[in-house]
């Protein structure tokens, strides 16, 4: 069946974050779009989503009958993981194995703390079960499966209260067959217990990460399920006929069994899409190699965007004992865009350490309480608090309008924390702003650095309600010269949603020697991939759906312990190929590493396929006038440097194309506030971005 709407419908995207749900309601005939923001309500992620469904299609006059398609990122799977909030979860592997989620790789991220927080299984141990059973390397069977001792598991667990079992056995990625056996012993005794399978779930090498990412699937899996049957029925109830589509943390889509049947998937959906919004727009101003800097109201991701495509990761970390560090998270085998949390977002408290030092986050407000300008209960200083305090945010036109900011309560909550730093309560909000640009700058530069550059090529394009304000200062600090704002940039993550096409990653573990792997044979497991890819594609948008195929392999040199994901070239494969593989493998080694070692052998360990078809939604009209009173706009005192100025604040609405302004100066759009430094000139092209040269 092919789902894709006509051309007189509307296409609905919810993305719903940690302060914030944004909707977007575009139209993919003329690419009119329209936004809409609401509070997010963490108890219940749905009830403000829908909300703001509602106040969104009012509002516009669109009828839900009109809506053709619904796309969705959410935060909720990722929050769970981190606050525990999952389903009481089990394990069943292989005999002698049960202890492997603590185990772990047997390092510590910080080799000095004596103390050192590991983050603790999602499993606790008398749920972590054994089977009679065990496989080779190579998937042959070693001693067939003990069909009782899986049933005796299956009941002890269910017993216990239950409800999520992963099943995870050694070298399931080579042969599946004795974990689809339990599953379906299992499945017949026990039908209501929801049930992840490492070979369905990571089907590739290294039992800790496969079984890590097993368990986090089956800790999410009922609460993703009765969510997600939750919202499309809600949908369903407004009149909005509809399928509704979840963003993948790869930066596609799915269908909505799909996402249910393998949710850890859905991760970082809303950063993703977020990504992709960059791509498009930094594209539409020439510029295919980018920064990604994503404020939200909870934190601040960066991803790379190098030749217009954003990188892609197949590994994830989750649920992180120290934010910024890695190794202190729960391994994910997931493919994701690849970002790093950069520092704070707009609800992160400011306070002092022991020491007496202005330290802002981890700590967030979130949505509930908020921002002490939110005026719902929030006591402790904040980013936006700082913000509002300094001139950068209009407190009657905050979020569209939809709120109205109590700027006398940031004052006084400010003034507070100065007193105890023996600063001004304008100084101590600037002091707020420089902690948390200079962290982000300083995350930004060693993530860089780990991407083989500097990035003073790249371009900064700024998205969420906090990225353009605090954008051009970040960008600054980094020696960038160019910051790139997109029209609606406080919402280009529920934009990106609509521009993200159909996608599916697969993977499988080879682990052979590339001389000695039979082109034939690599051809042959690459079609199966893709054969696989193409159902759900197929189950998604139509079996009519035009198909992009990127073929890619996990390679390293013979003796290392870690590999390199490189680009292969499309296939079908011949006798010419291993070559053609080797040469490109050694490129992308040189650029990462400035050199190759000189070592004959060179080994596949993982293959993996992404297969995209587009889905039709990227037609976007900026909304840029050809020609208006762009001159026209108020004054307002900002903070810039060490003290207040009377600035002139736009409204980007009535900015014409080809305008230029000079900073300092303020430019609104009601989702978000572009702050231009003394010395900038911003530009407001035809595509609707306003490109800020420092």
């Amino acid at each position: 069946m092919n789902r894709s709407h006509d051309a007189s419908s509307h296409s609905l995207a919810i993305d719903i974050g940690g302060t914030f749900t944004d909707l977007v309601l575009h139209e993919p005939a003329t690419g009119r779009f329209s936004a809409y923001k609401e509070l997010t309500t963490p108890d219940e992620p749905a009830r403000g989503a829908i909300a703001g469904i509602r106040a969104l299609l009012d509002r516009e006059k669109v009828a839900p009958a009109r809506i053709g398609r619904v796309v969705h990122a959410t935060t909720l799977l990722t929050n769970a993981l981190i606050e525990r909030r999952g389903a009481p979860t089990g394990l069943l592997t292989t005999e002698g194995f049960r202890d492997i989620l603590e185990i772990g790789h047997e390092r510590k991220y910080e080799i000095y703390d004596l103390f050192l927080p590991l983050p603790a299984p999602l499993v606790r141990r008398a749920w972590r079960l054994e089977a009679k059973e065990r496989l080779r390397a190579d998937g042959s069977v070693e001693i067939e499966l003990d069909e009782a001792s899986v049933l005796a598991a299956a009941d002890k667990l269910v017993e216990a209260g239950v409800t999520s079992l992963a099943i995870g056995f050694l070298h399931s990625y080579a042969n599946p067959e004795h974990e689809r056996q339990a599953a379906a012993l299992i499945a017949r005794r026990h039908q209501s217990l929801h049930l992840s399978l490492s070979s369905d779930v990571s089907p590739q090498i290294r039992e800790y990460e496969r079984l890590s990412t097993t368990v986090a699937n089956a800790y999410v899996k009922p609460l993703a399920s009765g969510y997600l049957d939750r919202m499309a029925a809600e949908i369903a109830a407004l009149g909005i006929g509809a399928p509704l589509f979840l963003m993948l943390s790869n930066g596609g889509l799915t269908h909505i069994d799909e996402a249910k049947r393998i949710p850890v998937r859905l991760l970082e959906s809303g950063p993703a899409a977020g990504a992709l919004a960059a791509a498009v727009f930094g594209a539409r101003s020439g510029a295919t190699n980018l920064l990604a800097f994503d404020m939200g109201g909870t934190t601040a991701k960066l991803a790379v965007v190098r030749d217009g495509v954003p990188r892609v990761a197949h590994k994830f970390e989750a649920a992180r004992e120290r934010r910024f560090t890695t190794g202190s998270g729960l391994p994910l085998s997931i493919s994701a865009v690849e970002l790093i949390e950069i520092g704070a977002g707009g609800g992160s408290i400011a306070a002092l350490d022991p020491l007496g030092l202005l330290k802002v986050g981890p700590r967030s407000a979130g949505s509930a309480p908020g921002p002490v300008c939110y005026a719902r209960g929030g006591t402790e200083p904040t980013v936006t608090d700082a913000n509002l305090a300094l001139g950068c945010l209009d407190a009657a036109g905050f979020a569209g309008g939809t709120m109205r900011l109590d700027t006398a309560a940031s004052e006084a909550a400010l003034a507070a924390l100065g007193t105890a730093a023996d600063l001004a309560m304008e100084d101590a909000a600037a002091g707020i702003q420089a902690v948390v640009n200079e962290t982000m700058a300083a995350a930004a530069r060693v993530h860089l650095a780990e991407q083989g550059g500097e990035g003073r090529d790249h371009a900064l394009l700024v998205t969420g309600g906090g990225g353009p304000l605090h954008g051009p200062e970040v960008a600054r600090r980094l020696g960038l010269k160019r910051v790139i704002c997109p029209p609606a940039a406080g919402v280009a993550s529920a934009l990106g949603l609509l521009l993200a096409p159909a996608r599916v990653d697969r993977v499988a573990t080879l682990a052979r020697d590339l001389s000695k792997l039979p082109p034939e044979e690599l051809e042959a497991r690459f079609a199966a991939l893709e054969a696989e890819a193409r159902e759900i594609i197929a189950a998604t948008l139509g079996a009519d759906a035009e198909l992009t195929t990127e073929r890619t392999a996990d390679l390293r040199f013979s003796g290392q312990g870690h590999e390199l994901v490189t680009l292969l070239p499309p296939g079908p494969y011949d006798a010419s190929s291993p070559a053609t593989i080797r040469a490109a493998f050694e490129a992308a080694y040189r650029m990462i590493f400035a050199g190759v070692p000189p070592v004959a052998t060179v080994e596949v360990v993982n293959i993996r396929l992404a297969v995209t078809a587009a889905t039709g939604d990227g037609r976007l009209d900026p909304g840029v006038a050809a020609g208006s009173d762009g001159a026209s706009h108020a004054l307002r005192r900002v903070r810039f440097g060490d003290a207040m100025q009377e600035v002139p604040a736009f409204r980007r609405e009535v900015l014409a194309a080809g305008q230029v302004i000079a900073g300092p100066a303020v430019v609104e759009d009601g989702m978000s506030t572009l702050l231009l430094p003394p010395g900038s000139r911003a530009t407001l092209e035809a595509s609707g971005n306003l490109v800020v040269e420092l």
